[in-house]
C-alpha cells in the first residue's frame, strides 16, 4: 500500500516558510525499518517503515491487530533489534534502550505487594538512587491523575483505570522526554477510556513530551494526536500519514464536529480499501 500524507486546514495555519523556521528538532527517525522473526524465511512483521517524529509531537500509530505497531514501538525502545534499516533517537542509532525514555504497556505491570507510591518509586529503587528527590514529583503526578489519597493503597484495591493511571505516573516520574505507549487503554471500559484520554492530553500539554501512542481506535487517535501514522495489515507498512489540525485543548464534544468526523471517515475509507472493514 503506497504511503501518502493528508493535511486538512481546519484552523488557520502559518505559511510554509514560517513553519519551516519553527520546526522543532527531530526526536525519532526511522528509515526503511524491516523486522523479520525466525530467519530469512520467517514472519515479516515490518516492511520498510519510515517515520519521523519531532520534539513535542503526539503521534499515534493506528492499524489492525498484527500490523507491527507494537513491534515498531519495541524497536524504538531498543527491546527488539531491526532486521534492516535504522532507528535514530536524538541522532543516535538505537542498539539498546535509549536514555531519557519511558514505556507504558498494555497492562499496568504493577507489583501487587507494593503500595501505589512504592510502585511509582520502583524504577528509582532499581537504579539505587535516593527516593527523596522524587517524592514531591510522585505526589504531584498522583494529584494530576486523580490518585491523591491512594498512595498507601495496593493495586488490588484500585480499579483498572486507576491502576493504569498509576502506571503512567510511574513512567513520568523520571521526567522522560520520550514516552512510548503501547495501547495503554485497550482493556478499559469506554467511559474510563474517555477520561484517560482527557487526563493524558492534559499531562502531555503541560509537559511538552514527545509521545508515540499505539491504538486500534480511530476516534482515540484523532482525539489525541497531532499526527496519525496508519499501518497496513501484516507486513506492516506506512499506508497513510495524516496531520490532525484541530484546536487544543480538545473536548469530548469535539467528536461531534464535522472536521473530526471527516478525519475518522478518511481513515475508515482507507481501511475499507485495504479490505479490513467489510460492511456487506
Amino acid at each position: 500500500v503506497p504511503a501518502h500524507r493528508r493535511t486538512m486546514n481546519v484552523v488557520s495555519a502559518a505559511p510554509p516558510a514560517a513553519l519551516a523556521r519553527q520546526a522543532p528538532p527531530v526526536h525519532v527517525e526511522a528509515t526503511d525499518v524491516s523486522k523479520r522473526y525466525g530467519g530469512p524465511k520467517g514472519l515479516l512483521a515490518l516492511d520498510h517503515v519510515s517515520v519521523t517524529v519531532r520534539d513535542g509531537q503526539f503521534v499515534s500509530l493506528l492499524g489492525p491487530s498484527g500490523s507491527g505497531k507494537s513491534t515498531f514501538l519495541r524497536c524504538i525502545a531498543g527491546l527488539e533489534t531491526v532486521t534492516s534499516g535504522r532507528i535514530l533517537v536524538r541522532g543516535t542509532e538505537i542498539k539498546k534502550p535509549p536514555p531519557d525514555f519511558a514505556m507504558v504497556f498494555q497492562r499496568d505491570v504493577l507489583l501487587e505487594w507494593r503500595s501505589i507510591l512504592d510502585n511509582l518509586l520502583l524504577p528509582i529503587d532499581f537504579r539505587g538512587e535516593s527516593r527523596k528527590p522524587y517524592l514531591a514529583r510522585a505526589h504531584e503526578l498522583l494529584n494530576l491523575f486523580g490518585l491523591q489519597g491512594f498512595e498507601d493503597s495496593y493495586p488490588a484495591q484500585l480499579s483498572g483505570g486507576m491502576r493504569q493511571r498509576a502506571a503512567i505516573c510511574r513512567a513520568l516520574l523520571s521526567d522522560p522526554q520520550l514516552l512510548l505507549m503501547d495501547e495503554p487503554f485497550g482493556a478499559l471500559d469506554a467511559l474510563t477510556r474517555d477520561q484517560m484520554n482527557l487526563e493524558l492530553q492534559r499531562a502531555w500539554s503541560m509537559s511538552g513530551k514527545t509521545v508515540l501512542f499505539v491504538t486500534h481506535s480511530i476516534a482515540e487517535a484523532v482525539f489525541l494526536s497531532g499526527r496519525i501514522v496508519v499501518f497496513s495489515a501484516r507486513p506492516g507498512r506506512v499506508a497513510l500519514e495524516l496531520d490532525i489540525d484541530l484546536p487544543r485543548p480538545r473536548r469530548m464534544a469535539m467528536r461531534e464536529m464535522p472536521a473530526f468526523a471527516h478525519y475518522c471517515a478518511e481513515i475508515r475509507t482507507l481501511f475499507n480499501a485495504m479490505g479490513l472493514l467489510k460492511e456487506d
